[in-house]
């Protein structure tokens, strides 16, 4: 019977000294206990464990049961009255065991699960762990940061649960488990706190590093891909509880401010290998973007921050992590980025954002991000929102920073959509500029017409696809050109376009011209073809097939490609309808100066 060959083994054991335990004494322990654990003897196994008598033997030998006793855990079900035997087990083992050996006997158990058994053995293992751990005393910050490590390491591949349902189903436990995790590291946080104010030990420093490391981990996940908006019908939101805690932990071991605002003074990467330093920094920097938005958006933790610093400043710390965030595909993350970019500028009031913040690197990066997003991101409440923090973002700045940045994006956009909206917002500023008592330099004269060098011009002279950048270098620009021109009188040219007139003409509406009516040839060359080739293509069922960016399209018939080409040509109409009328108003106003004279 397994609990007389476990008696056997303990009443041979009992004479020994500790000094003297061999490794035959030890395998023939794990054997025996393992033997009654699946034999269903826990009780018994208990009554041996919890003797006074057995005491250093338990002490040296019973971390070797962790393994068997964890897997009869799991074997048994909740009500079980052998579960329970096995958890006080589990229990005593963490009083009794030598801590050292127990820790790591505890961790291999962590290590070694995957799945949807992850978060199950974690959140047994958290107590025993912590109360090992806690026994270590002065040489704990090693193991305690290990713990940490491997508990995080082992969550990461798990699956992030995102829509409210996913999040109330919690089906691997993920969310329970990393406010247990939170918990778990509770103690050695107060004994951090506790010590830091009479004392700097070496030992009570790096436990205070192995705690930021936690926090920077669980910022990157799961709360960087996490939904943490306050969810109707959630009473207490798992994930916001979570942040709420990491930010709190970052408070109480005065790690917050430093985070926020001295990052990019911090020490250099450890590393040697530089692919190594890179992805630490890269880490690093998805764990501060998301430490920003959970303070500025979420405000967890905002009651902590003086009320001294201005909006500008607070835009020039997060710009850096907007950044980080804008570059991401996912949903989570790229919303995360538009909100701590739309709080921010919120906070500001408009034109008082001065133009030299334009000279550094990451407010010309942000808007070219958002730009991206605009055009390629394939969520489209996504793409409206950025369109929105991107005139937010125009409307802050002073009038040479509008200019500063309209340049800039008109140059780096490639995108007529884009291109579209930055001349409506000169047409806008120009206007503006003439309806204000004060000079203003940067839409009038020499400045408007080196900026309209950008604005009227065909890329590619009469051979442009006119089609492809209609509704940016055509439409808006001719109705930026017949604004200008109704607005501005020769005789005074106030706002300069006169001056810019000969130029304009060359580069612009002459090969517009020549453009057109090489763009309507073709396509009624193209209706014409199409129309004699219609018969055939009818009594053959030919259809035509369109790839648009590597996505084969719905196969197009012959009435549909007629259809597509009478567009095109009703496009070139209007373009040209609207460059009759600009060539109308400046014949008007040249001959109403004539005549004047």
């Amino acid at each position: 019977m397994a609990v007389d060959e476990l008696q056997a083994i303990i009443q041979r054991c009992q004479i020994l000294e500790e000094a003297d335990f061999k490794g035959e004494d030890f395998n023939l322990f794990q054997v025996a206990g393992q033997k009654c654990l699946e034999d269903g003897y826990a009780a018994q196994l208990l009554e041996v464990i919890k003797n006074e008598k057995n005491k250093v033997i338990v002490k040296n030998m019973g971390w070797n049961l962790i393994s068997p006793l964890i897997r009869c855990i799991f074997m048994y079900k909740q009500e079980d009255d052998k579960r329970e035997h096995c958890l006080k087990i589990l229990d005593q083992l963490a009083q009794l065991c030598n801590p050292k050996e127990l820790v790591l006997g505890l961790l291999e158990q962590i290590e070694q699960t995957s799945g949807e058994q992850v978060c199950q053995t974690v959140m047994l293992l958290l107590q025993p762990l912590q109360t090992v751990l806690l026994k270590l005393q002065n040489k704990k910050a090693y193991s305690v940061g290990l713990s940490l490590a491997m508990i995080m390491n082992q969550l990461t591949p798990l699956p992030v649960p995102y829509t409210k349902q996913q999040i109330q189903a919690d089906e691997l436990g993920l969310c329970q488990c990393c406010n247990a995790v939170v918990n778990f590291a509770k103690p050695f946080v107060s004994e951090v706190v506790k010590n830091t104010e009479k004392s700097t030990e070496c030992n009570d420093m790096e436990l205070k590093e192995e705690l930021l490391k936690f926090c920077m981990k669980s910022l990157k996940y799961p709360l960087l891909t996490a939904q943490l908006e306050q969810l109707e019908g959630i009473e207490e939101h798992p994930f916001r509880h979570f942040a709420t805690e990491i930010v709190h932990i970052l408070w109480d071991t005065r790690e917050l401010m430093p985070l926020m605002f001295l990052h990019h003074k911090g020490k250099s990467s450890h590393w040697e290998n530089r692919e190594f330093a890179d992805m630490e920094q890269k880490n690093s920097a998805d764990s501060l973007a998301c430490l920003s938005y959970l303070i500025f958006v979420q405000h967890f933790g905002i009651d902590c921050f003086p009320v001294v610093f201005s909006p500008s400043y607070l835009l020039q710390c997060n710009m850096t992590h907007i950044e980080v965030l804008l570059k991401r595909t996912e949903e989570s993350v790229l919303s995360k980025g538009l909100d701590l970019f739309q709080s921010c500028l919120l906070g500001m009031e408009d034109n008082s954002l001065l133009h030299q913040y334009l000279e550094c690197r990451d407010f010309i990066n942000v808007p070219q991000d958002l730009v991206k997003v605009m055009t390629l991101c394939p969520i489209e409440h996504l793409r409206k929102k950025s369109l929105n923090v991107l005139q937010l973002f125009i409307d802050k700045f002073d009038t040479e920073g509008k200019y500063t940045l309209f340049r800039c994006l008109l140059k780096t956009s490639n995108h007529a959509g884009v291109e579209g909206y930055i001349i409506k917002n000169i047409k806008d500023q120009i206007h503006l500029s003439s309806m204000k008592a004060s000079d203003n330099i940067w839409f009038t004269g020499h400045h408007l017409v080196s900026l309209l060098d950008l604005v009227l011009l065909l890329p590619e002279g009469a051979e442009t696809d006119l089609l492809q950048n209609s509704e940016r270098q055509i439409m808006a620009s001719l109705n930026l050109l017949r604004y200008l021109v109704i607005k501005d009188c020769e005789s005074d040219n106030q706002i300069g376009v006169w001056t810019a007139l000969p130029k304009i003409k060359q580069n612009f509406l002459k090969p517009l011209h020549v453009g057109l009516n090489m763009s309507k040839a073709h396509y009624e060359a193209e209706i014409k073809n199409k129309k004699e080739n219609r018969r055939v293509a009818h009594s053959s069922n030919t259809v035509c097939s369109v790839t648009v960016s590597g996505e084969k399209m719905p196969a197009m018939t012959p009435e549909m490609q007629l259809q597509v080409l009478h567009s095109a040509l009703f496009t070139f109409d209007l373009i040209e309808s609207v460059l009759a009328r600009v060539e109308e108003l400046i014949e008007a106003k040249v001959k109403a100066v004539i005549d004047e004279n």
